[in-house]
């Protein structure tokens, strides 16, 4: 055998040896590919059956029922509160509007000028009234003083008195318009500078005119009452006085109320107002943390059995005191989700998902 036949054969040797390791490490990553892409699918299989198996979801008497066992509840921190008894005032619900008080501002603008050319009329006449009474004492006596040097002091009286007599026409004017347009209250706030006029046109409070629903009647307005600036989100409101005018798209009782100027409002905004009527209702205090949004309703998720939870809509127009807000539909030592409420309504809806995927 020749030297170029040898080295061939070395050559080729050494591939085949090169080509069997390439395929011996090929197949060692297949392999390894293959058993760990069926231990994540496996692993995935797990989360999947411990978290869906357990929940199922139905319809009961109008309510929907969702189905966790006892051990999904404390692996998912699940965790439920018997609802205290809370008594509380009802509310009428009334429509408020933030008043622009241009024209108020401008009443007592008007009011303020008045009252200094008043000032000004009352120097002048307490100037000119002596004068003329000088100038007739001189008269009288052996005429030292000339006849049109009299005249012209009756003149000048004469002058400050119709002045003096302007500016008061004025005054009443203005204090009677301010009490025509805007009340007793309003108006005599204005008229004598009170404080309650001085924060309104400094927008340290705004104004507002709360009308009550057609036909329904208050004994008497609540010195206070709350307003809805927002989602979940309220403002206490003072009582005034009762509104000089109504509002022609609601037709019904209307009232003055101020809210601060940090409650968010601005003129022209309409809100949502709630007056305590003074007749006591049984209710229980729901928490906040129990409370889920949905459809901008609001919800919670009420214990039916040791395994079950019925999602029940509730009003939140009364507020806690504490926070969360009073209901009167959930009887007391009704337990409801306080924590995981949020959980059970996105496995709720991921349920119903996976339901229509199935199909």
């Amino acid at each position: 055998m020749s030297e170029g036949q040898g080295q061939n054969g070395a050559v080729r040797v050494r591939g085949g040896i090169l080509a069997a390791i390439i395929i011996a490490i090929l197949g060692a990553l297949l392999a390894w590919g293959f058993a760990t892409g069926r231990k994540e699918a496996a692993e995935e299989a797990e989360r999947d059956h411990v978290v869906k198996a357990p929940l199922r979801v139905a319809t009961k008497d109008g309510e929907t029922v969702v189905k966790v066992d006892e051990d999904t509840q404390d692996r998912s921190g699940i965790e439920t509160e018997a609802l205290s008894a809370a008594p509380f005032q009802q509310q009428v619900r009334a429509y408020g509007m933030v008043l622009d008080i241009a024209r108020l501002t401008d009443l007592a603008n008007n009011y303020a000028a008045a009252k200094a050319a008043l000032q000004t009329a009352a120097a002048k006449l307490a100037k000119s009234k002596p004068e003329f009474d000088r100038a007739t004492q001189l008269y009288n006596d052996g005429r030292a003083v000339s006849e049109a040097q009299l005249q012209s002091a009756a003149a000048a009286l004469a002058t400050d008195q119709a002045g003096l007599a302007a500016a008061e026409a004025q005054i009443h004017t203005t204090a009677a318009t301010a009490y025509q347009e805007w009340g007793a209250v309003l108006g005599k706030s204005l008229v004598e500078g009170q404080p309650q006029i001085t924060r309104l046109i400094e927008r340290q409070e705004f104004l507002l005119q709360i009308t009550l629903p057609p036909g329904t009647v208050l004994a008497s307005p609540p010195a206070t009452a709350a307003i809805e600036t927002g989602k979940n989100a309220r403002a206490i409101i003072s009582y005034v006085s009762q509104a000089t005018r109504i509002d022609p798209k609601i037709q019904g009782v209307s009232f003055f109320y101020a809210v601060p100027a940090g409650s968010g409002v601005l003129p022209g905004m309409n809100v949502l107002a709630f007056l305590p009527s003074g007749k006591i209702i049984d209710g229980v205090t729901v928490p906040a943390s129990a409370v889920v949004w949905w459809q901008d309703r609001a919800w919670v998720y009420r214990r039916a059995t040791a395994d079950s939870f019925a999602r029940t809509e509730i009003a939140t127009d009364v507020p806690a005191p504490a926070g969360g807000y009073v209901v009167e539909a959930l009887p007391g030592n009704t337990e409801v989700v306080t924590s995981g409420a949020q959980l059970l309504l996105s496995e709720e809806f991921r349920s119903h998902i996976q339901v229509d995927e199935d199909d």
